[in-house]
């Protein structure tokens, strides 16, 4: 009885401190669904929430592989509270040490969980521009998930890689093993794959959306280029994006992607040429699309905001 209540005071004092409001926000979490989706290869499935309208720090697709030596973790959600949903998730299937811990890029949904794994002493892992990244944006993350989640935000934290990612690397987590690439600018500048020679499973982290909206944080030309370079892969069974339902079919997925992208790159340019405003930008480039994908306005709106001043000096 004692230690329960302990467990629940220790969290209240934070929830108070941040929010003036008590609350219990670290009582052990029920576990993450997840599926497998090849063998020893776990996805856990985001929801298609934007930020503004119901974000909950669970909309991006996170999961783990397991090998014989442990378990690769590949994103860990948006907050400590998924992040520990997460691990006890791999509990109920597997007691093996957790290994790595994988951020594919630097956006808040993908990493804040990490806190949940310090516990476990990995070896936290990220493209070589991520502790840069994390440096920078760190602050402005942190106020976000806050005002965004409250208390369920309690405890989360920004830990960055102590495995840097420059452009490849080899992970072998026991019979098994993963390979990491790195990719200049793209999707954001910190875009890191993890490929899983055994099953053929690609994680793709944000390089690939699949139903939802793609959003670009980094150069939109670089993202087109890293699809191509994504196309040229053989030998790929199964594709887990950042966003989305896995799927079999790598190509069609990147080139629904790369059409949406093409078109955007060209509607603004168009734009630009005669001397459109970025508002009326922002009403009229890949309008087309808006039936192929979930949160398509939000989404293309902050897209043509990003490119439009970069494009003006083409």
């Amino acid at each position: 009885m004692v230690r329960q209540l302990i467990h629940c005071i220790a969290p209240l004092f934070y929830a108070v401190s941040l929010l003036g409001i008590p609350s219990c926000a670290h009582s052990q979490p029920s576990a993450l669904s997840v599926q497998q989706v090849a063998p020893g290869v776990y996805m856990h499935q985001g929801a298609h929430l934007d930020l503004d309208d119901g974000y909950q720090g669970d909309i991006s697709n996170i999961g783990f592989i397991i090998g014989a030596k442990g378990v690769a973790v590949i994103d860990t959600g948006g907050s400590r509270q998924v992040g520990e949903a997460l691990l006890s998730a791999i509990r109920e299937i597997t007691d093996l040490p957790v290994l790595y811990v994988i951020n594919t890029h630097i956006h808040p949904d993908h990493i804040f969980g990490n806190a949940a794994f310090k516990q476990e002493h990995p070896v936290f892992i990220g493209h070589a521009k991520l502790p840069n990244a994390m440096a920078l944006r760190g602050e402005a993350y942190l106020r976000q998930g806050q005002k965004l989640l409250g208390i369920q935000f309690s405890e989360s934290e920004i830990i960055p890689p102590t495995q840097l990612v420059a452009s490849f690397q080899e992970l072998d987590i026991g019979g098994r093993r993963l390979l990491l690439t790195a990719y200049p600018n793209a999707h954001t500048n910190t875009d890191l794959t993890v490929l899983d020679e055994t099953t053929g499973t690609l994680w793709t982290g944000d390089l690939l959306f699949i139903e939802r909206a793609p959003s670009i944080d980094g150069d939109i030309k670089g993202w087109l280029s890293a699809i191509e370079d994504l196309q040229k892969l053989t030998g790929i069974q199964l594709a887990v994006p950042g966003h989305g339902p896995a799927t079999q079919d790598l190509q069609g997925a990147l080139s629904n992607q790369a059409r949406y992208l093409n078109l955007l790159l060209h509607d603004v340019r168009k734009a630009i040429k005669q001397g459109h405003s970025m508002q009326q930008a922002m009403e009229s480039a890949a309008a087309s699309e808006s039936g192929h994908w979930q949160l398509f306005h939000e989404v293309n709106r902050r897209n043509v905001n990003l490119i439009y001043p970069v494009l003006e000096w083409e």
